[in-house]
């Protein structure tokens, strides 16, 4: 079945949000809709409109120009097998002791790796990610180093690939929540699936909003591979729930980004320890004193 996208930009995330809730009246209907903000500073916000038949142009164009947005983008997408594309795409990923593939990869984990298997379909957050991948190696250079956390939790855990690498290395049981449900029950799947039951585990929670969470807390690790705006709304709480001693990787930041998130834990009690630049993606590992 083909589809259609109908992109736009507004400033204003309120002005995103009407646009994307106006989108769901128009005939014929969205399947789907997105709200993301545009990293660089310039709060203006991308609305996805997806559509199983061809949109209408001049309603789009009609609510673009209420709005004040840049006019909508119409594509047509083909028709493409996207986890078949994936699996021919992504090779398996090494970072440090950790090696992350696909069931398809499984005869090339080598013998002296804690392999980590995230399908295809799940690809975001399999490790391919520099951000993700950052977060790896900062994990592998503190196991290294002889950091040997007690309490571990996995903040916005995605696909739970950071607290199954940690569990892999660790005898404790890690935590890794998400604000997603949707994430939350992939993470769930993905420690099964990596023989890792009883040893993570996964809740639905705002950052570290969750009896679990709260209750183990302080953590001599965190992780936290979100965006950058989440990042400083999180120092507050990573100050009071990060042990003394301990230390947290940080990543999901754009270069340009890392000053600003440094600056804001630094505030907070929490001193930059590290930063490594992959491409377009920083990771900073924070502890505190």
């Amino acid at each position: 079945m083909p589809t259609w996208t109908a992109l736009t930009n507004v400033v204003g995330r309120d002005a995103a949000e009407a646009l994307a809730e106006l989108g769901e009246d128009l005939i014929p209907e969205p399947v789907g809709s997105g709200v993301f903000e545009i990293e660089d500073g310039s709060n203006r916000w991308e609305v996805g409109l997806y559509f199983t038949e061809a949109p209408d142009e001049i309603a789009l164009a009609l609510m673009a120009a209420a709005w004040g947005a840049q006019p909508f983008v119409i594509s047509e997408l083909p028709e493409v097998d996207w986890v078949a594309h994936v699996r021919r795409e992504l090779s398996p990923v090494e970072a440090g002791r950790f090696f992350v593939y696909g069931s398809h990869d499984a005869d090339k984990i080598p013998e002296d790796s804690e392999g980590l298997l995230i399908e295809a379909a799940m690809a975001f957050g399999t490790g391919h990610h520099a951000t993700t991948k950052g977060c790896l190696l900062a994990l592998d250079r503190l196991i290294a180093q002889g950091f040997t956390p007690e309490r571990i939790v996995d903040v916005g855990c995605g696909t739970a690939v950071l607290a199954m690498a940690a569990a892999r290395v660790f005898p404790q049981i890690v935590l890794a929540g998400d604000i997603d449900p949707v994430a939350v029950d992939t993470a769930k799947a993905n420690v099964m699936a990596n023989g890792l039951d009883g040893r993570v585990e996964c809740v639905e929670a705002v950052g570290f909003d969750h009896p679990l969470i709260e209750g183990a807390a302080p953590f001599d690790l965190v992780f936290a591979n979100i965006l950058k705006q989440p990042l400083i709304d999180l120092a507050p709480d990573m100050a009071r729930y990060v042990a003394h001693g301990g230390k947290a990787i940080l990543s999901g930041i754009l270069v340009q980004q890392a000053d600003e998130v440094t600056r804001a834990y630094a505030d907070h009690g929490l001193a930059l320890e590290r930063r490594d630049d992959f491409g377009d993606w920083s990771t900073l590992v924070v502890a505190r004193a």
